[in-house]
């Protein structure tokens, strides 16, 4: 949606926002103790003033490793990162072309880096894989599927512990556009599950990606396939990861139809009932270039699409290159280099693809909950909540605001009336810096009394961005 259509909407919506009949309307949404986060407009009846809804970009930070192993090479690709308990596992493709002819110096083979603080990578000598006479190397599979092979940790409850880690990877020869299912006990010794593929319905040639999903009970995969010519994603569903169903596209509401190559969706680890998802936009038409956009979902079919990226190349120029700047799949938690600003999330992105020796991987950080706010200048605005009920002690919000800058917060009824003792007069002018900060009326923060009740939240903002919200149980 455009600025001006934005502008033209939150000014017709807010008039509307005190109308009994609307308010009687609108169904009212059960948002009970759990984290909500703006990266859509789902939870937002309407917004009035500076008001908008940002999206934001992360931050560049060092350079994570450099693929100069000669199994490696400057065609690494399909990066997996995730925390394991204390350890950050990486999973990438160890791959490398010659600068000028492009032609291939060695098969694809699967390769394993460590770290303990998701900053500083190692790459263990595992002794698993012969490359060139010698198993001092880091590579973990040269079997079928090393083009895209992308595992897992997985988190149901029923696995069994020989399965513990598991991965999807393309086929070769008679499976070259079937998805195969791998598995390990330890995330370093893999075998495949069967022999046949456990989907067929794809073209398979990206980063494809499976998880556990805990709020809906099953496994889901994500996947490319060709959409009317274009690249797009699909997704399938599975109880036991070997039948799936048949699969569907997602839909992006108000998107263009843009070339879609990899998807990275995953369950957001703080709000489980949204996914979100870093997409790279494809430009077959300027020297096939690449770069990330940001989505989220609340039922992992239907995404709200940002067309704006969230990593350009900018300045950089070894990310203006045919398939550099991919975002790749996963965030971890990671220490802030700034005094005092405690865990930050981390993600990755390559650069330098198909020019040099080796390929680079860069890491980029986001304020905890950081992709999306609700934003508002110096001159103000104003956003009203359509009904919620919840269940919590405490609302407390993730919020930023400059020195002069600050948030308020209104408890009201569905009809637009401020709760006595929960009014805009009642609170304090909160402003600083905080993931969980806790929001209190003169009264206090306890809100025990309205949980159950259908309630619509007014906040107001000044030079300022709300990124998330919710109701907390106190410990």
């Amino acid at each position: 949606m455009s600025t001006a259509v934005q502008g033209r909407y939150k000014v017709v919506v807010w008039f509307l926002l005190l109308s009994a009949s609307t308010a009687m309307a609108e169904s009212k949404i059960d948002i009970g103790s759990r984290w909500e986060l703006f990266v859509d407009s789902y939870l937002i009846h309407g917004m009035k003033g500076d008001a908008e809804l940002h999206l934001h970009r992360p931050i560049p930070r060092e350079v994570a490793l450099v693929h100069d192993k000669p199994w490696e090479g400057n065609t690494c690709g399909y990066h997996t990162i995730f925390q394991d308990g204390d350890l950050y596992r990486m999973y990438y493709r160890g791959w490398g072309h010659d600068d000028e002819t492009q032609k291939q110096l060695h098969p694809p083979v699967v390769c394993y880096a460590e770290s303990r603080d998701g900053i500083r990578w190692t790459r263990p000598t595992l002794k698993l894989v012969d490359f060139n006479g010698s198993k001092e190397n880091n590579i973990i599979w040269a079997g079928t599927g090393t083009h895209n092979f992308v595992p897992f940790k997985d988190v149901n409850p029923a696995c069994l512990p020989e399965a513990r880690y598991k991965a999807v990877a393309r086929g070769e020869d008679e499976y070259h556009q079937a998805l195969l299912a791998f598995q390990s006990p330890d995330g370093i010794h893999w075998k495949q599950i069967q022999s046949k593929p456990i989907l067929t319905e794809g073209a398979f040639d990206s980063q494809n990606l499976a998880f556990w999903d805990s709020v809906r009970g099953q496994y889901r995969c994500y996947f490319r396939d060709f959409h009317e010519g274009v690249r797009d994603i699909k997704m399938a569903a599975s109880k036991d990861f070997i039948h799936w169903t048949k699969p569907v596209w997602l839909v992006y509401p108000d998107a263009p139809k843009q070339h879609l190559y990899t998807n990275q969706i995953q369950p957001y680890y703080r709000a489980p009932h949204i996914d979100i998802g870093f997409p790279t936009r494809y430009l077959p038409d300027r020297d096939s270039l690449t770069e990330g956009l940001f989505m989220g979902s609340r039922d992992g079919i239907v995404f709200h699409r940002w067309s704006e990226a969230v990593v350009p190349p900018g300045r950089n120029r070894d990310k203006w290159h045919n398939r550099s700047n991919y975002i790749w799949l996963g965030m971890v938690e990671t220490q802030s280099e700034l005094p005092g600003a405690g865990k930050e999330l981390s993600l990755y992105s390559n650069e330098r693809y198909y020019e040099g020796a080796g390929g680079k991987i860069r890491r980029y950080t986001y304020r905890i909950d950081g992709f999306v706010s609700l934003r508002a200048g110096f001159s103000g605005g104003r956003v009203i909540t359509k009904p919620l009920l919840f269940e919590g002690d405490t609302l407390r919000i993730n919020f930023s605001t400059s020195a002069a800058g600050s948030v308020q917060v209104e408890i009201q009824d569905t009809d637009g009336n401020a709760i006595p003792g929960h009014s805009l007069a009642d609170c304090p002018e909160i402003y600083g810096d905080d993931i969980e900060k806790a929001v209190a009326w003169n009264s206090g923060s306890d809100v025990r009394a309205l949980a159950g009740k259908p309630v619509r939240l007014h906040f107001v903002l000044r030079d300022a961005d709300l990124f998330a919200f919710g109701f907390r149980r106190k410990p």
